[in-house]
């Protein structure tokens, strides 16, 4: 049995006169230690399944399992980041993380519990801020609070929704450099995104939600494999009005007004006709300047998954 377990998970949400389902029969195993990023569109239900798996609701339908026990509640072991950052907005940025530290660390001294929330402000660049209110601090500052306090507690499990959305760019850095550290010493992370450079950079395997169904999982390096497709692009001497005849069967189209020549196909296929191709462009006389090939990027796959579903 794999370290946590979600199976066949279903929710919806019912108001008067409406129903809306939000999760249809969601089903993923993780390792611990694994890195596992869901990336999906505003709206497909990532964070309603990320918020079940943290329990901090519950679902419908279907369990979720960690180490082979139902999860109730919030873990002590995990830490949460979540983008509207659940901040306590009556305590200083100290105390908000020295509740998360006794929570975790209920027999440390007050004293010991202040130390490591210093620490861990420091770590983010807050030494100055600890006892500002959230109120008192900018959208960024009140994420990096937030960042430390999930840090300060040592998480064997990372929950991360949209941690960087809306965020500054120095922010992202730190906060990736941070993650980085906790996946190194072998806490589970879980991410939620829509940024697609985040997941393709970070992640062991890559989920795909749409419309509140998993479509997809699969190791990056393999997703990259199986799903991309590479382009070449011929740069013309001479630009051209239309795609010659004698190409047809290679479905080329012209791009750049003209001045490129482009080829798409699939990586798997062995014979994709590369060399026929450019033994045929040479036989047509078509001159060309430059010749490069491009694998399709994480983006170009996951709207390719999307647009098959709609």
């Amino acid at each position: 049995m794999a370290y946590i377990e979600i199976s066949g998970l279903s929710k919806s949400f019912v108001t008067p006169g409406s129903r809306r389902d939000v999760l249809a029969n969601v089903t993923l195993s993780i390792e611990r230690g694994e890195f596992v990023t869901i990336v999906g569109a505003m709206g497909s239900g990532k964070t309603t399944l990320l918020n079940i798996v943290a329990g901090l609701c519950a679902p419908d339908e279907g369990t979720v399992t960690v180490s082979g026990e139902l999860t109730r509640g919030i873990r002590r072991d995990a830490a949460l980041v979540f983008q509207n950052y659940s901040l306590l907005p009556w305590f200083s940025a100290l105390e908000n993380v020295r509740l998360a530290v006794n929570a975790a660390f209920p027999n440390q001294t007050r004293r010991e519990q202040l130390a490591r929330a210093r620490r861990n402000l420091e770590r983010v660049g807050l030494t100055n801020a600890e006892h500002r209110r959230p109120g008192q601090l900018s959208g960024g500052m009140r994420q990096r609070v937030a960042i430390a306090r999930a840090f300060a507690i040592e998480p064997e499990i990372l929950f991360l929704d949209e941690p960087t959305a809306g965020v500054d760019v120095e922010l992202r850095r730190d906060m990736w450099r941070l993650v980085r550290r906790l996946r190194d010493s072998g806490v589970t992370i879980i991410l939620t995104t829509h940024y697609i450079d985040e997941a393709e950079e970070m992640a062991d395997r890559i989920g795909v939600i749409n419309k509140g169904e998993l479509i997809l999982v699969e190791e990056k390096i393999e997703l990259m494999k199986k799903l991309g497709k590479k382009r070449l692009t011929l740069q013309l001497q001479e630009p051209m009005a239309a795609v010659p005849a004698g190409l047809a069967q290679w479905r080329v189209t012209l791009q750049d007004g003209g001045k490129a020549l482009v080829y798409d196909f699939d990586a798997r296929d062995e014979g994709t006709g590369i060399p026929m191709l450019l033994r045929r462009v040479s036989e047509l006389g078509i001159a060309f300047k430059d010749l490069q090939t491009q694998q399709s990027s994480l983006e170009d796959i996951f709207v390719s998954l999307v647009h098959q579903r709609t």
